[in-house]
């Protein structure tokens, strides 16, 4: 079975090649191969960067962890897709990269995930509610002070007012 897609792989990408060559001539052909891996590689720079940041904004609770995975799924197919040698797969790597393309892929990926594995769980911060619960289960309430003051005594911190 792999053979049989190895093939097909092979002769998809040689008819584009070819048929692109007829249309506009080899050595514009070849450009256009050339053209479409470079572009690909200075989109993938700036793509990444997004999906870290992405990455970053889900761990914060500000995105969903479904959508930022999601994100990078396509990225990371899309820059793999952009080593493959040929013309079909460029192109197609390099609409994955796309942010139009990602958005309108991005949606589907997430359904198809959440009902394959189920929901993501958050892994933002819980806000501080004033109540600490300590390990023998006991419920103290107060306030967490942020302050230090140097009694002349110690070389710890030196710092006034709030933390």
């Amino acid at each position: 079975m792999t053979a049989v897609l190895f093939v097909l792989y092979l002769l998809v990408e040689i008819a584009a090649l070819v048929g692109l060559a007829q249309l506009i001539g080899v050595g514009w052909a070849l450009l256009v191969l050339v053209a479409v891996s470079g572009v690909g590689l200075l989109l993938l720079g700036a793509q990444g960067k997004r999906v870290f940041e992405r990455f970053r904004r889900a761990s914060r609770g500000e995105v969903s962890a479904e959508s930022a995975v999601a994100d990078g799924l396509i990225v990371a197919t899309g820059s793999i897709l952009l080593f493959v040698p040929g013309l079909v797969t460029g192109v197609i790597g390099l609409l994955a990269l796309f942010p139009p393309t990602r958005a309108l892929l991005r949606p589907v990926l997430e359904k198809l995930g959440t009902r394959r594995f189920g929901p993501l769980p958050s892994f933002a911060p819980s806000p501080y509610r004033g109540v600490v619960v300590d390990a023998e289960g006991d419920v103290v309430d107060g306030v967490v002070v942020g302050q230090w003051y140097d009694d002349g005594h110690t070389g710890g911190p030196r710092a006034l007012g709030s933390a």
